[in-house]
């Protein structure tokens, strides 16, 4: 992946618009979480209810501690499990956009261990995490077979790395009382109630 597909993608992010772009689990839609019309063009491509919250990857603690509460445990969690396959949902700070968490004042947040992701993520900041797909559908593992659901219209920037077929991540729900496991993917439960 060379220098310059980035910065088209980053300046894609800048204007509004939609990449695709590799994650430790799959391919994602990225749009910058702040600009709420990028945001409800994510939600139109994939035909995906404005109710249902949209993950957010981020580079760092520092930029996770931006847009979100962090109490010891999630510290805990983040220090073990991050960056990697664990999505955390936190209490989210009020910089973050309605549209972003379906009116909830919860946003899930992750930081992808992929280095082109961290790239972009380190380089222009939070974006959305969802995967590259129609709601409801599986997630294509070829790029060729997500260009294939989205216009050109839909995504700017298509960046290609070949097969993605990740395990997806574990959902750790930190933002009451009790930690909740919401879905147990590649980390594994035990895993997370040893480092809480």
């Amino acid at each position: 992946m060379n220098k310059l597909d980035l910065s088209k993608a980053i300046t894609a992010l800048l204007n509004g618009k939609v990449i695709v772009y590799p994650t430790d689990t799959l391919y994602g839609l990225g749009a910058d979480i702040f600009n709420e019309d990028a945001v409800k063009k994510i939600f139109d491509i994939k035909k995906r209810p404005l109710k249902n919250p949209l993950p957010i990857a981020v580079s760092d603690f520092e930029m996770l501690e931006k847009i979100a509460f962090v109490d010891e445990r999630s510290a805990n969690l983040i220090s073990s499990f991050l960056p990697g396959k664990l999505t955390l949902i936190l209490s989210k700070k009020d910089i973050i956009p309605d549209i972003v968490t379906g009116g909830l004042e919860k946003i899930a947040v992750r930081i992808p261990d992929n280095e082109i992701a961290l790239d972009i993520l380190s380089r222009f900041g939070p974006i959305t995490a969802t995967s590259a797909n129609i709601h409801g559908n599986k997630t294509p593992e070829f790029i060729n077979d997500i260009a294939m659901q989205f216009s050109s219209e839909d995504v700017e920037v298509f960046l290609d790395v070949g097969r993605l077929e990740g395990q997806p991540s574990t959902i750790v729900d930190a933002s009451g009382k009790d930690v909740v496991i919401v879905r147990e993917g590649a980390i594994k439960k035990e895993e997370i109630l040893d480092a809480i």
